[in-house]
C-alpha cells in the first residue's frame, strides 16, 4: 500500500487542485454531505475517486475532458488496492484448496455476466467487476511463487493454456466482439482470456541471473520503466491528451497545413511529443515512487552507474560508484 498511494496522492494533489480552480466543487454531484466523503477516495481509493466530467480545459494545452482523462486509469489503482488487502485471505484460501480459489474469480465473473446480480450498486459493481475479471490472474502469480503449477505434469499447461484462451476468444466473439474489438467491454471474455494467456507465460517463465545479449541494449529502458511504473501509468492518459491537443494546434499555421498535411495527420510526431511529455512527468513526478520505496529520490533511475570524481589523496582505486 505504501508503494502504491503516494504517487496517487502526487496525481491528486495536482489534478483535484486544478478541477478545484476551474469550478469543481461540493454541488458538483448534487450532494454536497457525499463530494466531500467522496475525495477520500483519492486518499484510500477503495473505489473510484471522483472527478469533473466538464471542465473549461486549458486552452492550447489540455482538452475539456481532461479531468476524465485524468481519472480513468484510477480503477486499476483501486483494483490493485483491493487484491493487496484481500492477498492474505487468497492466500490462506490458495495453500488450502488450490484449484477452487484458483478457478473462483472465473465463477464470479461468469456470475455477474448472467446477469443475477442487479441488487449491486454501480460503484459496488465497478469493483467486483474488476476484481472478478483479473483476480484468477493474480492468484496465478501466487499459485506460481508458491509452487502449485510444478505440480503438473510439464504437457498440462500448454495443452490446456491455449484451449481456455479459445473459449475466452469464443465467448467475446459470441458477444458482438467483431463490432470494435474491445475485450474490456466484455469482461468474462476478458478473465478467461488472461487467465490462459498468463498461465502459459508463468509457464514458459524464463529466469535471468543476467540480461540476454540481445536485450541488454533495453535494460537502462526497462529498469526506469519498472522503476516508474506507476508514474507512468497515472500521468500517460493526461500526456496523451495534452501531445494531441497541443499539436492540433498546429493547423492554425498555414504552412502547416497547406504544405505538410501528411505530417498533421499522421500519428507519430503525436506518439513521439507523447513520450516526451511522460519523460517529463518522470522527472517532476517520479520522485514519489522512491520515497513511498523509503529509497533516495532520483530523477531517472535507468540503473546505470556514475563514477564521482576521486577524492583528495585517495587516488585511482578510491573512486566509488553509486546509482543514478
Amino acid at each position: 500500500m505504501r508503494r502504491l498511494l503516494p504517487p496517487l496522492w502526487v496525481l491528486g494533489a495536482v489534478g483535484v487542485t486544478g478541477m478545484v480552480l476551474q469550478g469543481w466543487g461540493p454541488d458538483a454531484e448534487g450532494y454536497p454531505g457525499w463530494w466531500w466523503f467522496h475525495l477520500l477516495y483519492w486518499i484510500v481509493p477503495l473505489s473510484d475517486p471522483p472527478y469533473a466530467a466538464e471542465l473549461a480545459g486549458v486552452p492550447g494545452i489540455l482538452g475539456e475532458s481532461w479531468g476524465e482523462n485524468l481519472a480513468g486509469p484510477l480503477w486499476y489503482l483501486r483494483a490493485y488496492l483491493w487484491y493487496v488487502m484481500l492477498s492474505p485471505l487468497l492466500l490462506w484460501a490458495l495453500r488450502r484448496v488450490p484449484w477452487l480459489t484458483l478457478v473462483a474469480p472465473l465463477a464470479l465473473s461468469a456470475l455477474i455476466a448472467s446477469g443475477n446480480m442487479p441488487w449491486i450498486s454501480d460503484r459496488t459493481n465497478s469493483a467486483i467487476t474488476d476484481f472478478s475479471t483479473f483476480g484468477a490472474c493474480w492468484i496465478l502469480g501466487m499459485a506460481h511463487q508458491e509452487g502449485v503449477l510444478r505440480r503438473l505434469p510439464r504437457y498440462i499447461i500448454p495443452s490446456v493454456a491455449p484451449v481456455i484462451m479459445a473459449v475466452g476468444l469464443w465467448w467475446a466473439l459470441r458477444e458482438g466482439f467483431r463490432t470494435g474489438y474491445d475485450l474490456d467491454s466484455i469482461p468474462l471474455a476478458q478473465a478467461v482470456w488472461s487467465f490462459g494467456a498468463v498461465l502459459l507465460l508463468l509457464h514458459i517463465s524464463p529466469s535471468w541471473r543476467e540480461w540476454p545479449p540481445r536485450l541488454r541494449a533495453w535494460a537502462g529502458t526497462i529498469t526506469l520503466l519498472n522503476s516508474r511504473a506507476v508514474t507512468v501509468y497515472l500521468w500517460h492518459n493526461l500526456c496523451i491528451l495534452g501531445a494531441a491537443t497541443m499539436w492540433n494546434q498546429l493547423w492554425g499555421f498555414e504552412i502547416m497545413w497547406k504544405h505538410l498535411p501528411w505530417l498533421m495527420e499522421s500519428w507519430v510526431p503525436v506518439l513521439l511529443f507523447t513520450w516526451a511529455l511522460i519523460a517529463a512527468c518522470i522527472m517532476l513526478f517520479g520522485w514519489a515512487e522512491d520515497v513511498a520505496a523509503k529509497r533516495r529520490p532520483r530523477l531517472w533511475p535507468n540503473g546505470t552507474t556514475r563514477r564521482k570524481a576521486p577524492r583528495a589523496g585517495t587516488g585511482p582505486g578510491g573512486t566509488r560508484s553509486h546509482r543514478g
